[in-house]
C-alpha cells in the first residue's frame, strides 16, 4: 500500500528547476544525496548477504496481491514489487529514482514525467516498459484498492512521451504532492495480467521487479520469500547494503501470547515488542540473561499519528458530540498507564503526535485565519483552548469525571433510570460493543467497561479472527474499534481518505469514524494545497484542532522508541535511520554471531 508521504511543494523550490530531469525530488530544500551518491548513510554497503530469517505474522492470509481490497494479504507481499521512486529514511520527504532513472517536473507543477532505467526488469526477465507504467496506473485506479482512486483523483492523463518515458498530467497546479504520489506508483507487469483477472484474490505467486520472489506458500500458515540473486537493481546506489537476507519466512499465529512464547522458544528470530507488559515482565528467561536474546530500545523520529478507541458515527448513539466527550471522561488513562502499561508510553493529544504538525497551545494567527470562516460551524474551543484529554489522579476513583460525564449525557438527552443510562425520548438503553482482533487488548478495555457500567452504560467485547475483522471494518460494521491513523511529515492526499465526507460510505476507506463535516473537508483541501512548509504546518494544526475538539475518538498513547527483541545472530548499521526501523531491508545475519549462537543450545526454559 502507498506510504502516506503527501506534501506541499515550495513555489520556487527545487522542483521548479527540474523540468529537465533529476535523480530525485526534494519537496523542501534540496536532496541530501546528490546524483553521484554511493549509498544511503543508514545502509552498510559491506553488509554480508545470506541466511534465513523467521518472523511472526498474525491471523492468516488468502491473497498475494497487495493492491486490491479483497482478501487478507500475506505479510511481506510488497517485497515482490517496486515503485518508480523510493524515499530515503533520513529525510522528511525526498524521493529517489528507482525504476525511474530521472524525474522531470513542470515549472507550474501541472505534470511530472518519469524516464525508466533501461536495465529495469521484471523477475521473469521481461523489461519494465512505459506501457507497464500506464497500465498499472489505470488498473490501480479502476480495479485496485479504493485508496488509489483517492490518491490519483487529480491525475487527468497518463501518456507515453518517449520510448521509456511516461508523463502524468494533473487537473490543476494546487495539489502540490502529486509528483511524489506518482513516484510511489507500483509498476506491475501488464503481460502477466493479460491472462488473469487483476481484482481477484490469488495464492499463485505474482511477478514483480522487486528484490524478492515468493518461494513457498503454505496457505494460512506460512509464506517464504527468496532473494533474487541476479536482481536487476542490486547495484544501484540506493540499494547497496539493503535486502541482505537470502530468505524471509513469515509464520502465522492466531494468538499473541502463543506467539510470544514461540519467540522465547526460538521458533522465530525477531520481535517488535508492542506490549508494555511483555517488555517489562515477560523477558525474565535464561536466553536473555545469557545474551542469546538481545533487547534494544531504538529511538526514532517517526510521526506517531493517532491510536484510539474509534467511535463509529454511523451509529446514532455516537452522533452527539456531548456523548463522545462524556465517554472520554470515563476512560481512566492515568490508571491504565500505571497499572497496565507499567509507566511506559505517553498520552496522545494530537492526530499528528510526535511531530511539528501537532497542534499545541493557542492557535497561531495563521491557524486562526484558516479557522475563522467556520466560526459557528466548528466547536468554539477550537479558537481559544489547547486540547487536553480528561485526566484523573490515577487512583481508580473517577467520581469527578463520572459526574462530568453524566452531565454531558443529560444535555444530550440521556438520563440514569434504575442505574441504566436511557434515552429520554425513545427509552432505549445506552448500549454498544467493542470489536477487537487482538485478544490482549481486552485487558485495556475491561477496566473501561467497569467505568462505563458506573455511568449506566451496557458495553461488551467481541473478539473475532482477522478475516472477520477485516470484512467488518471494510464495511464499517462495528460500534467501537481500536484504530491507528498513521501520519507522515508531509500530510496530503491521504487525509481525504481519513476524514472527508466522500469517503465515509466507501467500503475499504480509512474514514473509519464516518466523518461528514464540510469544515473538515475544506481544511483537508487546505492541507493538500498548502504552497510551502509554514502553510502546511498551519493548515495541519488547524485540521488537528477541529478533529480533536469534535471528540471523534478516545485517544490512547504513543512512544518515540522501537522496542525490539531478537536472537543474537544479527547486526545492523551503526547509523540508524531517522524514520522507520528497517529490519528486513537494513539488518543482516552476522556470520560470527550466527555461528556462536548455533554452537550453543538455545536456553528457553524458566
Amino acid at each position: 500500500m502507498l506510504a502516506a508521504l503527501a506534501g506541499a511543494l515550495l513555489l520556487a523550490g527545487p522542483l521548479a528547476a527540474q523540468e529537465g530531469g533529476s535523480h530525485a525530488i526534494a519537496l523542501h530544500g534540496t536532496p541530501k544525496y546528490g546524483p553521484d551518491f554511493q549509498h544511503f548513510d543508514y545502509a552498510d554497503p559491506n553488509a554480508p548477504k545470506g541466511g534465513e530469517v523467521k518472523l511472526m505474522a498474525m491471523g492468516g492470509f488468502d491473497n498475494l496481491n497487495p493492491f486490491i481490497l479483497r482478501g487478507q494479504t500475506a505479510a511481506g507481499a510488497t517485497l515482490v514489487f517496486e515503485t518508480l521512486t523510493v524515499g530515503s529514511s533520513d529525510e522528511a520527504v525526498t524521493e529517489y529514482g528507482l525504476l525511474a532513472e530521472s524525474i522531470a517536473v513542470a515549472e507550474d507543477r501541472s505534470w511530472v514525467s518519469f524516464t525508466l532505467r533501461p536495465q529495469a526488469r521484471f523477475n521473469d526477465g521481461k523489461p519494465v516498459t512505459a506501457d507497464d507504467v500506464i497500465w498499472s496506473f489505470q488498473t490501480l485506479k479502476e480495479k485496485g484498492h479504493p485508496i488509489y482512486r483517492t490518491y490519483y483523483a487529480d491525475v487527468v492523463k497518463a501518456e507515453k512521451t518517449g520510448e521509456r518515458t511516461v508523463k502524468f498530467s494533473f487537473k490543476g497546479t494546487d495539489n502540490a504532492e502529486l509528483p511524489v504520489i506518482m513516484g510511489q506508483l507500483p509498476v506491475l507487469p501488464k503481460h502477466v495480467f493479460d491472462t488473469r483477472p487483476f481484482e481477484s484474490t490469488t495464492l499463485e505467486p505474482l511477478v514483480g521487479s522487486g528484490p524478492y520472489v515468493v518461494a513457498e506458500v503454505q496457505p494460512g500458515r506460512s509464506i517464504t520469500y527468496q532473494r533474487v540473486a541476479d536482481w536487476w537493481g542490486k547495484d544501484l546506489p540506493l540499494n547497496r547494503g539493503r535486502y541482505n537476507f537470502d530468505r524471509l519466512r513469515y509464520d502465522y499465529y492466531r494468538d499473541l501470547d502463543v506467539g510470544f512464547e514461540a519467540f522465547k522458544a526460538g521458533a522465530f528470530d525477531f520481535r517488535l515488542e508492542n506490549s508494555s507488559k511483555n517488555w517489562t515482565t515477560g523477558y525474565n528467561v535464561p536466553a536473555v540473561k545469557d545474551g542469546q536474546i538481545v533487547r534494544e530500545e531504538l529511538k526514532h523520529q517517526d510521526p506517531q499519528g493517532m491510536q484510539a478507541f474509534v467511535l463509529n458515527l454511523r451509529r446514532p448513539v455516537f452522533q452527539d458530540r456531548r456523548v463522545r466527550e462524556g465517554l472520554n471522561y470515563l476512560f481512566d488513562y492515568e490508571w491504565t498507564r500505571t497499572n497496565l502499561s507499567y509507566g511506559l508510553f505517553q498520552r496522545t493529544k494530537s492526530y499528528f503526535a510526535n511531530s511539528e504538525l501537532a497542534s499545541s497551545g493557542p492557535p497561531s494567527p495563521a491557524e486562526l485565519a484558516l479557522l475563522e470562516p467556520f466560526r459557528g460551524k466548528i466547536p468554539d474551543e477550537v479558537f481559544t483552548t489547547p486540547f487536553e484529554p480528561p485526566k484523573t489522579d490515577g487512583s481508580g476513583n473517577i467520581r469527578a469525571n463520572l459526574r462530568t460525564a453524566l452531565g454531558l449525557f443529560k444535555e444530550a438527552g440521556w438520563e440514569l433510570k434504575n442505574n441504566k443510562l436511557t434515552n429520554v425520548k425513545t427509552g432505549e438503553p445506552f448500549r454498544f460493543e467493542f470489536l477487537l482482533v487482538q485478544a490482549d487488548m481486552e485487558r485495556i478495555v475491561q477496566p473501561f467497561l467497569r467505568n462505563l457500567e458506573r455511568a449506566g452504560i451496557e458495553a461488551g467485547i467481541r473478539v473475532v479472527d482477522t478475516a472477520q475483522y477485516q470484512n467488518r471494518t471494510d464495511n464499517f460494521d462495528y460500534d467501537v474499534i481500536i484504530e491507528r491513523f498513521p501520519q507522515s511529515l508531509s500530510p496530503g492526499n491521504e487525509q481525504r481518505d481519513y476524514w472527508e465526507s466522500s469517503r465515509a460510505d466507501l467500503p475499504g476507506s480509512k474514514n473509519s469514524i464516518g466523518i461528514k463535516d464540510p469544515a473538515v473537508d475544506a481544511l483537508v483541501e487546505k492541507v493538500i494545497a498548502a504552497p510551502d512548509r509554514d502553510s502546511l504546518i498551519a493548515a495541519t494544526r488547524a485540521l488537528d484542532r477541529v478533529l480533536l475538539w469534535n471528540w471523534y475518538v478516545i485517544p490512547h498513547w504513543h512512544d518515540s522508541v522501537y522496542r525490539v527483541a531478537y536472537w543474537n545472530r544479527f547486526s545492523h548499521p551503526a547509523v540508524a535511520p531517522r524514520y522507520g526501523l528497517g529490519f528486513t531491508d537494513l539488518w543482516w545475519v552476522d556470520p560470527e554471531k550466527n555461528a556462536k549462537l548455533a554452537s550453543s543450545p538455545r536456553r528457553t526454559g524458566p
